[in-house]
């Protein structure tokens, strides 16, 4: 078994309360209502433009040319490709502040691309593998998307060129994990389980309209 194999065992648990939340259940179905729709589409927007600098930061410390221009790429994508898809719903920007939910999360993901690459590739796998798991499931359950609601986001996640970048960087997580020794997997593994809590948070905050109490 690999490295990201025993991982995804490891957040089984997290992975199974994610299948649970409200929110990805009435996207599937389309009975999600629009301002928690919005509410979500607006906090991704600025966790996306975080994420970018994440993933650059992945790209300054990758060890190898190939790796660095994968991750590169994906920064890219983060802001042209998906942040053009939440335009289509939203104004972005309007009146947008992350919600604690949100600022944690890229706070933990910008914290751990200051560190070790294996650290900071696996701080991102859940980002990349929960949501492709979570979109091919939710379009298996929302059959023909053509006059579903949120037809375009469900197919973005389910896409299988978005399959293929998963297993681009579980196959990084694997190499360096191989190469490390049991402390660096250990690291490694820690990284990975939190950001898979910080999935389910986001989620859970965009059903709850999360936002500052004070």
């Amino acid at each position: 078994m690999s490295f990201t194999e025993r991982l995804w065992a490891r957040i089984a648990p997290i992975r199974a309360a994610i299948d649970e939340l409200p929110f990805l259940g009435a996207l599937a179905d389309g009975s999600l209502p629009r301002e928690r729709f919005d509410h979500y589409l607006r906090q991704d927007a600025l966790y996306l433009g975080q994420y970018a600098r994440v993933l650059a930061r992945v790209a300054s410390l990758a060890d190898d040319p190939d790796e660095l221009v994968f991750w590169a790429e994906r920064a890219r994508d983060s802001i042209v490709v998906e942040r053009a898809l939440h335009a289509r719903h939203v104004d972005v920007m309007a009146d947008a502040v992350a919600s604690p939910s949100c600022a944690a999360y890229t706070s933990f993901l910008l914290a751990q691309s200051r560190g070790e690459y294996g650290v900071a590739a696996t701080s991102v796998l859940p980002c990349f593998w929960i949501y492709q798991d979570v979109g091919e499931r939710i379009l298996a359950a929302a059959g023909d998307l053509t006059n579903h609601p949120y037809g375009d986001w469900i197919g973005t996640y389910a896409d299988p060129a978005f399959a293929e970048q998963t297993l681009r960087v579980r196959a990084i997580v694997d190499r360096v994990a191989e190469q490390g020794d049991g402390s660096l997997r250990g690291r490694m593994a820690s990284a990975g389980e939190q950001a898979g809590r910080y999935e389910w948070m986001f989620w859970d905050a965009a059903w709850r309209m999360e936002a500052w109490p004070v």
